[in-house]
């Protein structure tokens, strides 16, 4: 059985080996060796989504080997250093550090693992021989929404954002994210069945949109910040008027120390939007802080090295 646009959503089940495109074949993750198959639910935003493609052109048994360029592999780090600190026994996203200064970035610079830092350092093309075990039907996946009809589906969207808004000011970043996704897989079901580009079309994206900022807002909040740059960017590309995926990619940058890639999206949200000017000049004034932080540190740290 193949998964279809149909089954998106559905929990699928299996293997992996991530190698390096060099004369070894240098191996960087086997599933196998650590003795845990990996499960993803399709169209669930997983932040390696080139992995959602590729297993939704399997069938169950299959074993096959993909290519994957650098726009494809650049969150693998990311990916991978969740799912060894899983294999591990920790948790997947407790590597943060606060601190300040030197000491913060250098923290958000490293995964704790160097292979995926060089990798993170210079992204390269990869090998990903997947093995695919099991796919759950809807039916065998608690999920409401499959039971309901595109109408319904639309209508529960609102609903949804409005839970997650909630949750968001309550605190809990982690329960709002579920609503905004949940929200968001309402709309992209009934997306597929339009014509891309068209007004209907056009209006869907435009909700999505405007749940994955909020979906972002929340990364923000819970320190993912490569995953909102992710999303962002995603948005960007193909909406590059859209003023909020800029100031929030701005943030994100900002908190991993891309001072000129936070000038730049700040910019550009000034460029779009004048009256954010108050709250850009804020977050300027944080990173032009944080650097020449940085910038004293670094002179404290080699002060008398040479």
């Amino acid at each position: 059985m193949m998964l279809s646009p149909t089954r998106a959503c559905s929990p699928v089940t299996f293997h992996f080996r991530t190698q390096l495109c060099d004369d070894d074949r240098t191996v960087i993750d086997d599933s196998k060796v650590a003795g845990t198959p990996m499960e993803i639910v399709i169209g669930n935003m997983f932040k390696l989504d080139v992995w959602e493609t590729l297993l939704a052109s399997m069938r169950i048994g299959e074993v096959a080997e993909f290519w994957c360029d650098t726009i494809h592999t650049g969150v693998y780090p990311l990916v991978s250093k969740s799912m060894r600190r899983i294999t591990e026994g920790k948790d997947p996203v407790d590597w943060h550090i606060h601190t300040c200064g030197m000491a913060n970035m250098f923290a958000y610079h490293s995964l704790g693992y160097d292979d995926l830092d060089e990798l993170m350092k210079e992204p390269k093309p990869l090998y990903f021989v997947l093995e695919l075990l099991r796919v759950q039907q809807p039916s065998e996946y608690n999920r409401e929404s499959w039971a309901l009809s595109d109408e319904e589906r639309l209508k529960v969207v609102p609903v949804l954002h409005g839970q997650g808004n909630k949750l968001y000011k309550q605190g809990h970043y982690q329960e709002a994210t579920q609503k905004y996704k949940e929200a968001i897989i309402c709309i992209k079901n009934v997306q597929t069945k339009k014509k891309a580009w068209e007004v209907q079309w056009l209006k869907l994206e435009k909700m999505a949109n405007t749940l994955t900022l909020n979906y972002c807002q929340c990364l923000l909040r819970m320190e993912e910040y490569y995953e909102v740059i992710e999303h962002t960017s995603d948005i960007i590309n193909q909406h590059p008027g859209v003023v909020k995926a800029f100031y929030l990619r701005g943030k994100a940058h900002l908190e991993v120390w891309n001072e000129a890639e936070a000038q730049q999206d700040f910019s550009r949200v000034l460029d779009l939007d004048p009256s954010m000017k108050k709250a850009v000049k804020k977050n300027l004034a944080v990173l032009t802080m944080r650097m020449e932080e940085k910038n004293q540190e670094d002179r404290d740290t080699y002060k008398g090295m040479f």
